[in-house]
């Protein structure tokens, strides 16, 4: 099988979900029988240590692109691996500083390309490949492709990470209070909206309400969320959690950010509540309120705390509601996108 090599960054303004994403591509390609390597600009200690531990290669990049240093690097990694290989191997680039002339570059050196997208950022296609797992993915963004482009659009193909297969089938009961709350604000959260949802949260009074926060590894608040929750027994921090699919079982519902945990807590059947981060989770957010999939509260950063603490309570208390958006969540994703991506590339 070829060597599958990635390039995807991870830093406090971008987060950690371009890695983490290409991880879950990552991993079936190596339950597949495949070496991976990823080439990498990644700031987190932690996120390069589980790399290393999921048996992956790891190449840094002190300067990504638009430096011409990215692609030589890039370049030169894969004429290397080609030749241990003797066959060209595939290259996946996930990120919006890649462009067109990226693409082209490596496209113009013979390998074959599977491009990651989320909404038609770049000027011209020259991939192999475009998978834009979104639920709002259209042909329309990838107009200006070449011929032999093909599109791997919507949700069919959502990349769920390996520890989510255990969890193929199991059915949530849904409660009458909804007395778990998981937070969770992606990687990063720069605007440091996991301190609005906990203090919402401790203006809510029902007995026994509990609540697991997820701190991503590029998040740079923690201490300020470890002195807000001090004095509380029933929140508790978790940094660079490992069980997430253990987490979502636990929690009866969720409040999270608008990125590619959606899609995880789709596959589990967990009720949720999105607060936008970055602009690329609008269309996400939106699309999955629209459809009755989950609660849409708009930019994290403008909401009032009495407004968020209102509709976080007012869905504990819904359990006709956590139960539609169960259902349809689970309705949306299989949890076997990767496979399908991975069968796209051989």
């Amino acid at each position: 099988m070829n060597h599958l090599v990635i390039r995807a960054d991870a830093n406090s303004q971008i987060g950690t979900g371009h890695i983490m994403r290409c991880l879950a591509l990552a991993q079936t390609w190596q339950d597949q029988g495949g070496a991976v390597t990823f080439i990498s600009h990644c700031e987190s200690n932690s996120l390069r240590q589980r790399l290393l531990n999921e048996g992956m290669n790891l190449i840094n990049i002190e300067k990504p692109y638009p430096t011409t240093d990215d692609l030589e690097c890039t370049l030169e990694n894969l004429s290397a691996i080609s030749r241990q290989q003797l066959t060209k191997c595939w290259l996946v680039i996930d990120g919006y500083h890649f462009d067109a002339a990226y693409q082209k570059r490596i496209k113009e050196a013979g390998y074959k390309i599977l491009w990651i997208d989320d909404y038609g950022h770049a000027d011209h296609y020259y991939a192999d490949l475009v998978l834009n797992q979104n639920i709002y993915a259209d042909e329309s963004f990838y107009i200006h492709r070449e011929p032999y482009t093909q599109l791997l659009l919507g949700t069919r193909y959502v990349l769920l990470r390996r520890e989510f297969n255990s969890w193929q089938g199991w059915q949530r009961k849904i409660p009458d209070i909804a007395r778990n709350v998981l937070v969770t604000m992606g990687g990063a959260d720069q605007d440091n909206v996991t301190l609005k949802v906990i203090q919402a949260l401790k203006q809510i009074e029902i007995p026994d309400l509990e609540a697991i926060i997820v701190v991503g590894p590029s998040n740079p608040n923690l201490a300020i969320l470890e002195r807000e929750i001090s004095d509380l027994t029933n929140l508790q921090l978790i940094k660079n959690a490992s069980n997430m699919p253990e987490l979502m079982v636990w929690a009866d519902l969720a409040v999270s950010a608008g990125g590619s945990t959606c899609w995880e807590m789709a596959f589990m059947g967990l009720p949720n509540i999105i607060m936008i981060i970055a602009d690329n989770q609008r269309a996400v957010a939106e699309e999955l309120h629209k459809q009755s999939i989950a609660s849409n509260m708009g930019w994290g950063k403008k909401n009032l705390l009495a407004d968020l603490g209102q509709h976080i309570k007012s869905m504990i208390l819904s359990t006709e509601h956590r139960q539609e958006f169960s259902i349809k969540a689970k309705q949306i994703i299989d949890g076997l996108g990767s496979q399908r991506v991975c069968g796209e590339m051989h």
